[in-house]
């Protein structure tokens, strides 16, 4: 479960979206929440949570139920996928590894 600060709007309507579109494929593939839970590897009742937009489900979890159901989670072009990761590789590789907090000198 997430502790600390609550999910802010804009997080809780996407975990929401997604959960709802996973939800709705799932029925127009005429599968029983037990049935994705078992491609899924996990119990109904995280199938469950995942449909409810429940934001304590692991990231994982919810990719994979999407990905079975056919949401798409960035693009549904393989390529495109491939070149976005791509893209975000290249500008990882030119920031430092680390970032450490900046000590602020404020006393004028």
């Amino acid at each position: 479960m997430r502790t600390g600060q609550p999910l802010s709007r804009a997080a809780s309507e996407a975990v929401r979206l997604l959960g709802r579109r996973i939800s709705l494929a799932r029925r127009e593939r005429r599968w029983t929440v037990a049935e994705l839970a078992e491609r899924v590897g996990s119990s109904e009742t995280t199938v469950r949570k995942v449909e409810r937009g429940d934001p304590s489900v692991a990231l994982g979890t919810v990719f994979e139920a999407a990905a079975l159901v056919g949401v798409p989670l960035f693009s549904d072009d393989a390529t495109t996928v491939a070149r976005e990761a791509e893209l975000v590789e290249a500008r990882l590789a030119v920031l430092p590894q680390r970032v450490r907090r900046r000590q602020v000198d404020d006393q004028f």
